[in-house]
């Protein structure tokens, strides 16, 4: 008896959320979550999404303060960076003494079209593309496909283009080799290549006269002009992203799991968003930062390298009526922390060759903390501090938020990366956390309805908390 008290003390037991909540409470949770994720197809759909819920519950743009002249404890405020990145914020104390900042990124991996897509070849007209990510290409062939973004024309007018998620929509579909005939050998990445994911666009001529030339891609052409208006040199001022016609759905006969595009990462952008707006901050201001580009880098004007949101932060410091900016925004970094808000691989049973099962995370164990990400010895990750892993847990643990430990796959197996570098070399404190995930990068990821719920607890409390 007395070993087995030890043993309780000692060692640590993983908990089912599920055990632990209750379900109807996390299946209301999934199915707002669900409305988004169908929604959100794009990066500039989920701030238009994000922004209609902030607007709602009382959240003012940065401008409506700017022009009132100052700020005070209990204001909501949002701004949104060339519609692809936004900052929130719930003003609680001086802004100096820090900031909870929960962190995501609102861009998935995808296929964009080329600048001049749209090519005729042996009586089909197609659109070429550019895969966007890390992307396993042969998981693109033969599945429905959506087309969704903004074209901007000569006139500097916009157009939105959104094609396939309406029922009565056609989708696309980049055809595969059938396997009568496929006889390639070698490395996947050689067999299936990039050049060749061209969208099938369609097959019928304008015209049958001979002396009309791709005449195909010219039908098309018209069509994309009687709907939008917009001629090919168009396309070339466009972003246009190519992404699965695949509606969200329950997995599982016990409806455990959600089947959806996107849940890397705007699984965490909405829990992020959802606890923000819950919140209610006892020690100082809280606030979400979505971004742009994390999967490639997340480089441009619109990635966690830009630091647009430090600029917003100067002109709030500034409405609290500090004057010493340059040297107060210091203080506001340095005394901040940030949850980077990203997903995590999920131990499958499938492949247990690349994981660790100690230190894998597994589907509704609740959110996963990584203390690092990277690759190759741990290059290009945050590697957080264990004052900060230490603080994280001890606010979880006096909240009831159910937790685990993971890292991204066996060493030397492989590897990743998140934002969180980027905001610690700012000198934010700043740590790994949200959703584990199987599946993920593919078309079709799988997330667990009881994680989703507990990152959702876990980013409240900590927003509350911290």
């Amino acid at each position: 008896m007395e070993i087995k008290k030890l043993q309780e003390k000692l060692t640590r037991k993983k908990i089912s959320v599920w055990e632990k909540r209750d379900r109807k409470i996390i299946d209301n949770y999934a199915n707002g979550y669900k409305t988004f994720i169908d929604y959100a197809k794009t990066e500039r759909k989920a701030v238009d999404y994000t922004v209609k819920e902030l607007e709602k519950q009382g959240f003012k743009p940065l401008n409506y303060f700017l022009e009132k002249g100052s700020i005070k404890d209990g204001d909501k405020i949002y701004y949104v960076n060339n519609s692809k990145s936004l900052f929130a914020i719930k003003i609680k104390g001086s802004l100096t003494n820090g900031i909870s900042l929960v962190g995501a990124h609102l861009d998935a991996p995808r296929l964009d079209l080329k600048p001049e897509p749209i090519i005729e070849d042996s009586g089909i007209a197609m659109a070429k593309t550019h895969y966007y990510g890390g992307v396993k290409k042969y998981q693109w062939l033969n599945i429905p496909l959506e087309l969704h973004g903004v074209v901007i024309k000569n006139d500097g007018t916009k157009v939105d283009v959104s094609i396939g998620d309406d029922k009565n929509d056609p989708v696309f579909v980049i055809s595969d080799l059938l396997p009568h005939l496929d006889r390639r050998k070698g490395n996947i990445s050689e067999v299936f290549k990039g050049e060749d994911l061209n969208l099938i666009m369609g097959t019928i001529s304008i015209s049958y006269e001979e002396e009309i030339k791709d005449s195909i891609k010219l039908n098309i052409l018209n069509i994309l002009y009687e709907k939008y208006g917009i001629i090919e040199e168009d396309l070339i001022s466009a972003e246009l992203e190519v992404v699965p016609s695949l509606p969200t759905r329950d997995v599982g006969l016990d409806r455990s799991l959600i089947a959806a595009y996107g849940h890397d990462d705007r699984i965490c952008s909405y829990t992020a968003l959802t606890a923000l707006i819950e919140s209610e901050p006892e020690i100082r201001s809280a606030a979400i930062l979505l971004t742009d580009k994390e999967e490639i880098g997340s480089d441009g004007n619109t990635g966690a390298k830009h630091h647009f949101w430090i600029t917003v932060l100067k002109k709030l410091l500034k409405l609290q009526g500090n004057t010493n900016i340059e040297l107060d925004i210091d203080d506001t970094l340095l005394n901040s922390t940030l949850l980077s808000a990203d997903v995590s691989a999920a131990f499958d049973p499938n492949f247990k060759d690349v994981h660790d099962p100690a230190n894998a995370p597994k589907l509704g164990f609740g959110i996963a903390i990584a203390k690092y990400t990277g690759a190759r010895g741990k290059a290009a990750t945050n590697d957080a501090n264990a004052e900060v892993f230490g603080k994280l847990r001890k606010i979880f643990n006096e909240n009831g938020v159910i937790w685990q430990s993971g890292e991204l796959g066996k060493v030397d197996q492989g590897g990743g990366g998140t934002i969180a570098k980027f905001f610690a070399e700012k000198g934010l404190s700043v740590i790994d956390a949200g959703v584990a995930l199987l599946g993920m990068h593919s078309p079709y990821e799988l997330a667990s309805k009881a994680d989703l719920y507990e990152t959702y607890y876990a980013y409240k409390v900590f927003l509350n908390k911290n």
